[in-house]
């Protein structure tokens, strides 16, 4: 299955003393990365028709990203539940596909009126199959 593919390039306000990216700027490119598939999902910047929050976020860092640097970031659905469904991301260095992260976020269809969770509707179940990842993927992702 193909990925939503977000292209960052690493500003210099998001680096460290170290000269590399910091751990919490990873957070900001996987919520760029989501919101960009959201978008290509039918969902607009108006935020307010959202029926998304967030119930969990983790990243693995796997090699350092600096300053000037192009990432992409492929992301894909690894898991749709009745109510929630999760993300994969891989950020990937756009120039030799180095991995430099793998971040996992959980997401849950909510309701902001009744401040409770609601079952995923068929049409965004099946728009989000289109990013699923096979059996096969998944295991290589473990």
């Amino acid at each position: 299955m193909s990925a939503h593919v977000t292209t960052i390039t690493v500003r210099f306000c998001e680096t460290d003393a170290l000269g590399h990216v910091n751990n919490t700027n990873y957070f900001v490119y996987l919520e760029e990365a989501r919101i960009r598939l959201f978008e290509q999902l039918g969902y607009g910047t108006d935020v307010h028709e959202w029926r998304f929050i967030l119930a969990s976020a983790k990243c693995d860092f796997v090699n350092q990203a600096y300053f000037g640097q192009t990432l992409n970031v492929e992301t894909n659905v690894s898991k749709i539940g009745n109510k929630s469904f999760h993300i994969v991301h891989r950020i990937l260095d756009a120039k030799t596909k180095a991995l430099i992260a793998i971040g996992e976020t959980a997401v849950v269809y909510f309701n902001f009126e009744t401040q409770k969770s609601e079952p995923i509707p068929d049409d965004l179940r099946q728009q989000l199959q289109r990013y699923m990842l096979s059996d096969a993927e998944q295991a290589k992702e473990s």
